[in-house]
C-alpha cells in the first residue's frame, strides 16, 4: 500500500498536485493566482462533486506541474477524494502531493486523515501470481504527500488509528485473495503468528483437542477433507483485565465446495473466499492491537476445508455439537451454522463473554434478499443492533436488521434430532439465524452479520478495487471505538 506523509509547507518540485474544492465553490480560489484562468478555463463544467477531477498543466512553484482538481462534494467527502485521486494515478505516477490547506482549519486534520485512509485501501493490490503483468497495468504510484499547514500534529495524530484500520483490511484482503491450495486452516493459522509481534496472544485448538471437547458439528464439516481443521483465538487486552471480553467469531471455510451437497461448478473458484468473516475478524484483531485499543476482545475462527470425498459427512447425518445439543445434516452446504455453533459454544465456555458478534459468508439467500449493498444483521438485543448498524453506517459498512422470532425457530426442528441445518427454501438467512441462536447462552447479547454478498466485489468502490473489499474489518473497529472505548 501507499506511503502517506503529512508536511507543513507545499513542495516546490515537479510533482503531481492535488487540490481539493468543494461542490459549487469557484475554482480560483483554491489554485495559485498565477493559473487562476487556466483553472477556470478548463473546469467550465466542473462543479466540484465528490471524486470529480479536473486535470490541467500549468507552471506553479516554478514547475509545470499535473494540477488535479478533486472534487469533495458538499460534505467534504475525503474518502471519495482520496479514491478518486488514487484510482486516477496508481499505475501512472510514482508521487503525489495534495494541498489540502484550503478546508478550513478546524476540519481540516480529520480530513486530511480520511483522504489518507481512503488512498491507503484503494491502492491496495495482490500481484503475487501475476508475472506477465505490462509495465503499464503494474501499480507505480509509491507515496503521497498531503500539505496541512499549522494542522501538521492534529492530523497526524488523527491518521495514526486510521492507518492501523487500513494495515488491519490489507491483512484480511490478504487472506481473502489467496487462493485455496496456499490458504487453509493450518497457513491461515501460520499468517496469524505474526499478530504475536502486536501482543496478541494466540490460542490453537487441533482436531484432536476440539474431539476431545465434542465439537461434532465443525469436525463432521472437515471430515471429507484432507486438510485438518483449527480453532484459532486471538486475544486481545488493552484493559489490563479490568474489562469483560466482547467475542468476534468468524465462519473460516477455506473452500467450500458444498461437500456432498455439491455446488455448481461455475462460480465454485469463488468460494476461496468462504473464509470472509474468519478473516474480517482476524484484521480486526490486527488493527486494535496496532492502534492499542483499550478494549478487551477475543477473536475466534473456526477454520475448515468442506470437501466431498469418501469419508465426508452424508446428507441425513445426525452429528452432536459441543454443546450437546445434536444436528440432523439436510445438506451439507449448510456448513457455516455447523462451524459456527461449536466455535461460540467454546468461546463462551472459555471465556464468558457477555457480547457476541459473529461474521460469515453464511447464504445465497442473503444476497437474493439484500445484493451487494447492505449486509444483514439479526439479533437478540435492540441495543446491540443499533450500536453495531451505527458503526457501519459511520464507516460506510452498511447492515440491514433482519427478523427472527418463534416461527423461523420452528422451521429447524427435527423429526429425529434436536434440528436440522436447513428449514424450507423460503426464509433461508433468518432459519440460518436461528439455528446459530439455539447455541448462545442466555442472558448473552448476540448478533450475527452475514456478509455473503459483501466481502468479494466485482466492481471498485470507493475503499476497493475488484476483489476483496474486507467488510467487517473497519465496521467491528469502529463498534469497539464507540461502544467498548467510551
Amino acid at each position: 500500500m501507499l506511503t502517506i506523509t503529512f508536511s507543513a509547507d507545499r513542495p516546490a518540485d515537479a510533482r503531481p498536485l492535488a487540490l481539493p474544492v468543494a461542490k459549487d465553490e469557484a475554482v480560483d480560489a483554491h489554485v495559485p493566482a498565477a493559473i487562476a484562468d487556466v483553472a477556470k478555463a478548463a473546469a467550465a463544467k466542473f462543479k466540484g462533486e465528490a471524486g470529480s477531477i479536473v486535470d490541467l498543466h500549468a507552471a506553479i512553484d516554478g514547475n509545470v506541474r499535473h494540477i488535479l482538481l478533486i472534487g469533495t462534494g458538499a460534505d467534504l467527502a475525503a474518502e471519495k477524494a482520496g479514491s478518486a485521486l488514487v484510482a486516477k494515478l496508481l499505475t501512472t505516477e510514482t508521487s503525489l502531493v495534495v494541498d489540502v490547506t484550503g478546508v478550513e482549519r478546524d476540519q481540516r486534520a480529520a480530513f486530511a486523515a480520511k483522504l489518507a485512509q481512503a488512498a491507503m485501501l484503494r491502492s491496495w493490490r495482490y500481484d503475487i501470481y501475476r508475472t506477465k503483468l505490462p509495465e503499464k497495468q503494474k501499480p507505480s504510484l509509491a507515496g503521497v504527500e498531503i500539505v496541512v499547514g499549522d494542522a501538521l500534529a492534529a492530523a497526524e495524530e488523527a491518521f495514526a488509528p486510521l492507518k492501523a484500520v487500513a494495515e488491519g483490511a490489507a491483512f484480511t484482503r490478504v487472506l481473502v485473495t489467496e487462493p485455496a491450495n496456499i490458504l487453509y486452516p493450518e497457513s491461515f493459522v501460520e499468517r496469524c503468528q505474526e499478530l504475536k509481534q502486536l501482543g496478541i496472544e494466540i490460542e490453537v485448538l487441533d482436531e484432536p483437542a476440539m474431539r476431545k471437547l465434542g465439537m461434532g458439528a465443525l469436525l463432521g464439516v472437515s471430515q471429507g477433507s484432507a486438510r485438518p481443521p483449527r480453532l484459532l483465538c486471538l486475544k486481545w487486552d488493552g484493559t489490563s483485565g479490568k474489562a469483560d471480553p466482547v467475542a468476534f467469531v468468524g465462519k473460516g471455510v477455506t473452500f467450500d465446495t458444498g461437500g456432498i451437497s455439491l455446488k455448481p461448478g461455475p462460480g465454485m473458484e469463488d468460494m476461496k473466499w468462504d473464509m470472509g468473516g474468519a478473516g474480517a475478524v482476524a484484521g480486526a484483531m490486527k488493527a486494535l492491537a496496532l492502534r492499542k485499543a483499550k478494549a478487551h476482545v477475543i477473536g475466534v475462527c473456526g477454520l475448515v476445508e468442506n470437501m466431498p470425498d469418501g469419508n465426508a459427512q452424508r446428507p441425513g447425518d445426525v452429528v452432536t455439537s459441543a454443546s450437546g445439543q445434536t444436528i440432523e445434516v439436510l445438506n451439507t452446504d449448510a456448513e457455516g451454522r455447523l462451524v459456527l455453533c461449536d466455535a461460540i459454544w467454546w468461546v463462551q465456555q472459555a471465556y464468558h463473554p457477555k457480547t457476541i458478534i459473529d461474521l460469515a459468508t453464511l447464504t445465497g439467500a442473503m444476497i437474493v434478499s439484500l445484493g451487494h449493498e447492505h449486509g444483514g444483521i439479526f439479533a437478540n438485543d435492540d441495543t446491540l443492533a443499533d450500536q453495531i448498524v451505527a458503526a457501519g453506517k459511520t464507516v460506510g459498512e452498511k447492515l440491514w436488521r433482519m427478523p427472527m422470532g418463534e416461527a423461523y425457530d420452528k422451521m429447524i426442528d427435527s423429526p429425529i434430532a434436536d434440528m436440522k441445518n436447513i428449514g424450507p427454501r423460503e426464509a433461508g438467512s433468518i432459519t440460518a439465524a436461528q439455528f446459530i441462536a439455539r447455541f448462545v447462552d442466555e442472558g448473552v447479547k448476540w448478533a450475527h452479520l452475514d456478509i455473503a454478498g459483501m466481502v468479494w466485489a466485482s466492481k471498485p468502490g470507493t475503499f476497493w478495487d475488484k476483489g476483496a473489499t474486507s467488510y467487517g474489518v473497519r465496521l467491528l473497529d469502529q463498534f469497539v471505538k464507540d461502544v467498548l472505548e467510551k
